[in-house]
Formats: C-alpha cells, structure tokens, sequence
C-alpha cells in the first residue's frame, strides 16, 4: 500500500527580502501573476483524491487559483515563531545575533519561543505519515515552502541541519511517494 503525496509551494506574497517570520499576507501582485505562468504545469494536480493546504492565505489562494479546492489542514502550518512572528530574518539577527545562532545551530532550540526545528519537521512527518495509503492514491497539498522543506527532509530522513540547505521556491513541487516511516523522494521529466 503506498500513495503519492505532491506537495507545491505557495506563490509568494512578498519580495524575497521582505519575507517574515509565520507571515499570513495574502498573495501578493507577483504571486498571482506567478500562479497564472504556471497553471499550465500545476493545474493537473487538481485530479488527486485528496486535496489539501496550509491554513495560509496565501497557501488557501494558491491551491483555489489552481482549480484545488484544498481542504485546509492545520498540521501544515508554518513553523510556529513565537515572538519573532512578523519579524524578518535580517530584523531578528540585528536585534538578537546570539539568539538567532542557536536557532540555526541547534534543532532543538527555541530561542523565539515558539516550536524547535525538530520538532517542526516531526510534525509535518507525522502529517505525511497518517495520509491514507491506498495503492494508487494520490494526494496534493499547498504549503508555505517550509513546510515543503520540512517533508523533504522528513520523508528522506536526513538529519535536521540539511533543512537550512534546500531551496524551496514558490510554486515548486517535490513529490513524495511510499507509506509511513517510508518515503522516496520522487523526480519527474518536465512536461
């Protein structure tokens, strides 16, 4: 019993530089434009069996642009930031350097007070592993792109710190077929 879980990173809704922390702003200009030049590739995707996003606004667009219909899943939110939430990457290092080490230094930190690394990627893991398995299933969610990261490193199993080393970038795919606790990674030939 196996199923194929794609997973699509939501369009963006802020330049690279402005990215913050557990941020919901909805689909920006270049988002939705974003969405439009690839609906071609990702509209398919509409046929899985199950469809599912982030609780995100712009993850809940994303998935609605595409034809989804995504039912929103709590588990695949966005690490959860504690008070560095609305913050920028830049924003928080200026203000708490020592702080900002450790986070990524150390999967098992909280410095923000909000959820660990670790336990982060548990969580997405945990969601990946209580998808119904029915061979042939197949399953499409939308997430903000570190929830895909976090699957990525779930499903292969690599240690924490390779999070920090995959590039997710809006409205790319992994796809991720197998069963729980035993995840391949799954690279297809553009169509």
């Amino acid at each position: 019993m196996s199923v194929r879980v794609t997973m699509v990173a939501a369009a963006r809704s802020s330049s690279l530089l402005t990215e913050r922390f557990d941020d919901d702003r909805p689909l920006d200009q270049a988002g939705w434009h974003e969405v439009q030049l690839a609906a071609h590739a990702l509209i398919p995707l509409s046929a899985a069996e199950l469809r599912y996003c982030s609780p995100t606004a712009r993850s809940r667009a994303t998935g609605e642009a595409l034809g989804f219909a995504p039912l929103a899943q709590p588990a695949l939110r966005d690490c959860d930031m504690g008070r560095w939430r609305g913050w920028t990457l830049s924003e928080i290092t200026a203000r708490e350097p020592a702080a900002v080490d450790a986070w990524l230094s150390d999967p098992r930190s909280a410095p923000h007070g909000g959820e660990p690394l670790l336990a982060f990627i548990s969580r997405i893991g945990n969601w990946l592993d209580t998808r119904p398995a029915d061979d042939g299933g197949s399953i499409v969610a939308v997430a903000e792109p570190a929830v895909v990261r976090a699957a990525f490193v779930y499903a292969l199993r690599a240690h924490p710190a390779m999070y920090w080393h995959v590039d997710v970038r809006p409205l790319s795919t992994v796809t991720l077929t197998g069963r729980p606790g035993r995840w391949h990674l799954c690279l297809e030939a553009a169509a």
